[in-house]
């Protein structure tokens, strides 16, 4: 779900750092070093973690969400930035944290455990993945995601560092929020934000950007090393009745046109709603040289929750209006259109080309 770039050198670089490798220490003894970071008391309940065979969990709904998310080096993260910043372990596991419990909060549900994996080349130093175990455990803490244990996983050695994580949450005795809700007059609304992540990405993919010379600029590149999106406002969508959500990981356009489609709606996105949260990025934009709407358009990865909420219902806090569903109209020889900015297409509205957002497979 990241904008690194996919240019690959015959060997992936390896995570800097001294001391001994993960090549140095059995499975045994690098679990020993790693699992005791993974705890946390008061998270759970748990019936069976780590240590077996399978964890076991409970679930008192009856039913539970499941969601899975890897990261890939150098699809979906640099070690070393053309700017100089180096991606940590601890970095990645907050961004696991991230991109998988914000698929369990779209659906209007609270995590309740995780398993992972991490496959890690020979010459890994051992305090990347500690230091990703930290990573992790501060995320789950910092997002909300209280409940949330980490109760299993995996460790194998690769060519190349990748991290897999599979999050389960609990419905709490609602009906999940899918994406085929919405309807037309329903309030589009966003919970976190969106466009900081894709602003930070092309900061660090840029040598223009200095690391610790403006604070503005930092805490944009730390929105895509370390998202944070706001995961206990899944729940609150759906206790205030939201028909619809989905998580904004591959860009506005895109998951918007998403739900439209799974709803068969148009969204109609605020011009002034986008140039809000476009105006937190001029400082990166005024130094690349981009109009910062097309970052808060096409910018996955913040994770910001967007929802829909019934016709004439204020959105509940953190949720703020920007935008609105309308019936979508009949097709005419082609494809609909499903997402406009003020009533008409995004391209128009903004005088200039724009693209959809990110997709895995397009070259």
């Amino acid at each position: 779900m990241s904008r690194a770039p996919t240019d690959r050198t015959p060997v992936p670089d390896a995570p800097p750092g001294t001391g001994p490798s993960v090549g140095d220490l059995s499975e045994s003894e690098l679990l020993a070093r790693v699992l005791p970071l993974l705890d946390r008391p008061g998270a759970g309940p748990v019936l069976v973690g780590p240590g077996d065979d399978c964890a076991v969990v409970p679930a008192p709904d009856g039913r539970f969400v499941i969601t899975t998310d890897t990261q890939v080096q150098d699809q979906d993260f640099r070690l070393r930035w053309p700017s100089g910043v180096v991606t940590t372990g601890f970095d990645t596991g907050v961004k696991c944290a991230a991109q998988n419990l914000a698929d369990v909060a779209a659906m209007g549900a609270v995590p309740t455990a995780v398993v992972v994996s991490l496959t890690l080349p020979p010459g890994t130093p051992v305090t990347w993945p500690e230091d990703f175990a930290r990573g992790l455990v501060a995320g789950l803490e910092s997002m909300g995601a209280h409940r949330c244990a980490v109760v299993g996983g995996d460790l194998g050695a690769g060519r190349e560092l990748s991290v897999t994580a599979t999050v389960t949450g609990d419905l709490e005795g609602r009906d999940p929020v899918l994406r085929a809700g919405a309807v037309a007059g329903g309030v589009l609304a966003l919970a976190g934000t969106t466009g900081r992540a894709a602003a930070g990405v092309a900061l660090l993919d840029d040598a223009r950007y200095r690391p610790g010379s403006d604070e503005a600029l930092d805490a944009l590149a730390g929105a895509q090393l370390r998202p944070c999106p706001p995961v206990p406002a899944g729940a609150v969508a759906s206790r205030a009745g939201a028909t619809a959500m989905i998580d904004l990981s591959d860009g506005l356009l895109r998951d918007a046109g998403r739900l439209a489609a799974a709803s068969d709606v148009v969204v109609d996105l605020d011009g002034a709603a986008v140039a809000a949260l476009a105006e937190p990025l001029r400082p990166a934009a005024r130094l690349l040289g981009q109009d910062p709407r097309d970052w808060v358009l096409t910018g996955g990865e913040d994770h910001g929750l967007l929802a829909v909420f019934p016709p004439g219902a204020p959105p509940p806090l953190p949720y703020r209006a920007i935008g609105s569903c309308a019936p979508a109209p009949p097709a005419r020889g082609g494809s609909r259109p499903r997402v406009l900015l003020d009533g008409r297409p995004p391209a128009r509205a903004l005088g200039h080309p724009v693209g959809e957002g990110w997709d895995h497979f397009e070259p």
